[in-house]
């Protein structure tokens, strides 16, 4: 195998580059926007059975066990995001890595980067093990869990945390798979674990009666399944990015280069993740059934989300690979037309969800107070979930083209701070949940406009190929 990589530049033949071709896509070159579809639309499903599979979750603990097991599942989906965020943000870093060295065609780099990334994800999964235990409790009781929650939040937490191993391999794994333009394995994998989760969802809470922790278990063993499927993927492919057990080793200054792009992205979902925290702290002021309401409607809130996501994850990947080709120019057109299609895209899905917000917040709770806090946040924010989609977007072109401290900064003022200041200095004023969620809407207006400065002043100085490095 180390053969292949001598030379660094050597590129791979025969028929095993073929058969691995069947799954990749060049996205240096062809039609684009046909190409940008092609490569998002496994992207959306994969997000959307992910959803789907969470949903499943929430829906069986809310009608099987009860508000509070409900309110409880919610209220530690923002807790797990900050303490995630970081480590999912590295593997942004990962899939700019891999996408610009598989475009320049740098196999020893690439090679070194695959194994870095893998096995970097392991040692930081089972490093959240003990963190997220020891966090669990102190943290959830400082933002205000009621005490009728509070232990089923716990329990939920530590063993969820046990599949942090399982969770944090896939994604490295899958973001390496997405950089060489292959995201219907990903799509394949995800599909298989979440049957298996669902099925277990309905075994462990309804049959043997486990309530979270059932749900837990359910979760961290899809989890599980996932990560063996995506290694067992990485380990038995033909091309330049195949895992090899042996090589399993942490190169000093792809890791660098790896964190440079990936640390700003995780600090950007951590730090915005923060403001979420204080968000769910302030929903937890008004009772466990407006947790429950919360709960539902930001379940349904991810499927805005992942629309968005799975443009951004491709703006990512194309602006990547176009970067490590040369192609300066399909970069930017690359992501001019992801974020037009994910604006397109976060418009039309925030419009039927708007149109059918109680029936939805009904499939998790059929209790009428439920629904009645669940529908707030859609009447609020959901002529605005365009510019959610967009603020997402773009920052993801941009680390496609190396910039990524500049979108971290802009987001971290742009959403975090400016939550932060609504929270503590106009909530209190107006003390009722529309105000509290008036917060999402205008932070995305301002966070928007600031971002699309940005990308105008960092495509003069990344796009001109006397400034442009085509490999890390």
């Amino acid at each position: 195998m180390r053969s292949c990589f001598e030379g660094g530049s050597a590129s791979f033949a025969g028929e095993g580059m073929t058969m691995a071709r069947n799954y990749e896509m060049d996205l240096s070159s062809g039609p684009l926007l046909g190409k940008i579809v092609r490569f998002a639309v496994p992207l959306l499903l994969s997000g959307v059975l992910q959803l789907l599979f969470n949903a499943a979750d929430v829906v069986v603990v809310g009608r099987f066990t009860g508000p509070q097991a409900l309110a409880a599942v919610g209220s530690t989906t923002s807790l797990i995001n900050l303490l995630v965020n970081l480590f999912i943000g590295v593997s942004v870093g990962a899939n700019v890595l891999t996408a610009r060295n598989y475009g320049a065609k740098h196999w020893k780099a690439l090679h070194d980067t695959v194994h870095t990334a893998i096995l970097t994800a392991m040692v930081c999964g089972c490093a959240m093990i003990f963190v997220g235990g020891a966090l669990a409790e102190p943290i959830l009781r400082l933002m205000g869990t009621p005490e009728d929650v509070l232990p089923h939040s716990v329990l939920y937490m530590r063993i969820y945390f046990m599949g942090m191993p399982f969770f944090i391999t896939y994604n490295f794994g899958a973001a390496v798979l997405r950089a060489v333009g292959d995201t219907r394995r990903p799509l394949y994998f995800l599909s298989l674990a979440g049957v298996v989760n669902v099925v277990l969802n309905l075994a462990l809470v309804i049959l043997f009666d486990l309530g979270v922790a059932g749900v837990a278990i359910a979760t961290v063993t899809s989890q599980g399944i996932s990560a063996a499927l995506v290694l067992a993927c990485l380990h038995g492919s033909t091309g330049p990015y195949r895992l090899v057990w042996r090589d399993l080793r942490i190169d000093p200054a792809t890791l660098r280069s790896m964190l440079r792009i990936g640390v700003p992205a995780g600090l950007q979902g951590t730090v915005i993740n923060f403001s979420n925290v204080l968000i769910q702290s302030s929903v937890n002021s008004f009772g466990s059934l407006a947790m429950a309401g919360y709960t539902a409607s930001c379940n349904i809130d991810g499927f805005l989300y992942i629309v968005a996501n799975s443009v951004t994850q491709t703006a990512l990947s194309f602006a990547g690979q176009n970067m490590g080709a040369g192609n300066y120019r399909r970069v930017e057109k690359s992501i001019l037309e992801c974020v037009l299609l994910s604006g397109t895209l976060g418009a039309a899905t925030a419009a039927l969800v708007y149109l059918f917000r109680e029936p939805l917040i009904g499939i998790y709770s059929p209790d009428p107070e439920v629904i009645s806090y669940g529908v707030i946040k859609f009447a609020v924010a959901w002529p605005f979930y365009c510019l959610a989609a967009i603020m997402d977007t773009l920052p993801g072109g941009l680390r496609g083209m190396g910039c990524s401290l500049a979108p971290t900064l802009i987001s971290i003022t742009g959403v975090c701070l400016f939550r932060v200041v609504w929270i503590f200095g106009v909530f209190p004023v107006w003390h009722s949940l529309e105000s509290l969620y008036f917060s999402y809407p205008v932070s995305w207006i301002l966070t928007v406009s600031m971002q699309a400065v940005c990308y105008l002043v960092m495509r003069k100085k990344l796009l001109r190929p006397a400034a442009a490095s085509p490999a890390l």
